[in-house]
């Protein structure tokens, strides 16, 4: 018995640590044979640490969550104050923790998002939006984009116009989800049919509608995430607005990566009309913790919640509404505003453009670099001419070497960790971060383009 407590508590080597890793987890979208992690000790602000004690600026908060920075003391003190307080109850009962946060998400969120689902990811969140859709409409279809991302569970990876549906299909089709045209003034996906364009996207939307039974909403990302920091003209949000009126078409916005404070607003959709973009259904993630505890959020209008006044509910889980999720979320909005990250973000926005746009000037390897406050893309190409880029979706899918996974393990190697997806790279440093770590993270990008270079036509 003395034996095995002194294997269970003797320190890990590190070789430990990756070999039990790679063993007996799965490395999430990608095959697992490359599979190499990083063995991360510690992590704070803007940096995260390895075990040799080598520290990384964190230049995409992780997977574009960590908005606050790492080990925010507040936001840790208030997770152990809830641990110490109630660390769960089941979700039929009320706690102080889920009405503080209640009254904290209607002073942030856009007017009019009165009732609240608190999950515990942004897939769970989309996945109950669906749900909520179908039953208040009393209709099925819904219509996403493509080069969309909405999660990795059944409904939501259907509802994902990325290649990470691929595998899943033909589940999209099965769950009623139909995709339309991304928002991409790059490249534009149908303005090689319509050159003059005028927004041909989202009209094509409303093609869809009319050419379809049975839509109960549409799901877009604002400002498209993962699948290239997609900003959309200022007018097509509004113009989508108008449409799903127009047509009793409910409009959910996935806010899981654009929201709290990340564009320099508190959520994205403020960026676009006069007052906002308002939808039926908002659904978060990420940042509403800063990542520090797992919570996703969906939330709906009062005339959607009315309904179920007298209409049967039918969702729900165990972890809805977990004290340790909320209690932490009060604390991280409190933080963002005591340390005005929201206004941070725009502050810095311009300061990065200028920064990004003098790069494409030097490097022929950058087609385009585009964003809105501190959440920015660069994308790579071989041909700035045809925009053809060095790597497609299925060279992804099949596990082929990528430019841009080249070019950020040469800025790993310069201590600058970067997410990068297929040909672009996602720069969404901490909204703490300082400009003298945004010009570190943008050097040793510009150091690692050489790499891109060489390889342009």
């Amino acid at each position: 018995m003395s034996e095995f407590v002194e294997l269970e508590t003797a320190p890990m080597t590190t070789e430990q640590v990756v070999s039990i890793t790679r063993a007996n987890n799965y490395g999430t979208w990608r095959m697992q044979k490359t599979w190499k992690p990083l063995h991360v000790v510690d992590a704070e602000g803007c940096y995260f640490i390895d075990v040799t004690g080598k520290r990384y600026l964190d230049f995409s908060s992780q997977l574009m969550c960590v908005n606050l920075g790492h080990k925010n003391p507040r936001v840790i003190e208030a997770i152990a104050e809830q641990a110490r307080e109630l660390p769960y109850i089941a979700p039929g009962y009320a706690t102080t923790a889920r009405a503080k946060l209640s009254q904290k998400l209607l002073e942030v969120l856009p007017e009019g998002l009165e009732k609240f689902f608190f999950a515990t990811s942004g897939t769970e969140a989309n996945e109950a939006a669906f749900k909520i859709a179908r039953m208040y409409t009393g209709k099925t279809k819904i219509i996403s984009r493509y080069r969309s991302y909405h999660g990795s569970t059944m409904a939501s990876i259907a509802a994902t116009g990325d290649p990470r549906r691929w595998a899943m299909e033909p589940g999209g089709k099965g769950q009623g989800f139909i995709f339309a045209p991304e928002t991409n003034c790059y490249k534009c996906p149908i303005k090689h049919t319509y050159p003059s364009c005028d927004v041909a996207c989202v009209d094509y939307i409303e093609h869809m509608i009319r050419n379809e039974s049975d839509v109960a909403a549409i799901i877009v990302e604002p400002i498209v995430g993962t699948n290239g920091v997609l900003v959309p003209p200022k007018e097509y949000l509004p113009r989508l607005r108008a449409i799903c009126d127009a047509y009793g078409v409910l409009m959910i916005a996935d806010e899981v990566m654009t929201g709290w404070g990340r564009t320099g607003k508190w959520f994205c959709g403020d960026h676009f009309g006069e007052g906002g973009v308002k939808p039926d259904i908002l659904v978060t993630a990420k940042g509403i913790t800063s990542a520090y505890v797992p919570l996703g959020l969906c939330a709906t209008t009062k005339k959607i919640a009315d309904y179920f006044e007298e209409h049967y509910f039918a969702h729900g889980h165990t972890y809805e509404a977990h004290p340790m999720t909320t209690g932490p979320a009060v604390a991280t909005i409190e933080e963002m505003h005591r340390l005005g990250l929201v206004e941070r973000a725009a502050a810095l926005e311009p300061y990065v453009q200028a920064k990004l746009e003098a790069l494409k000037e030097k490097h022929p390897s950058i087609g385009d670099v585009r964003g809105k406050g501190l959440f920015w893309a660069v994308e790579l190409v071989k041909n700035r001419e045809t925009k053809e880029p060095f790597n497609t979706m299925r060279d992804k899918v099949e596990g082929k070497a990528l430019v841009v996974d080249q070019v950020a393990a040469k800025m790993m190697g310069m201590g600058v960790a970067q997410q990068a997806w297929v040909s672009h790279f996602v720069i969404a440093p901490p909204l703490i971060v300082t400009e003298a770590e945004l010009d570190f993270g943008i050097g040793a990008l510009d150091e690692a383009l050489a790499l891109a270079d060489a390889l342009v036509e």
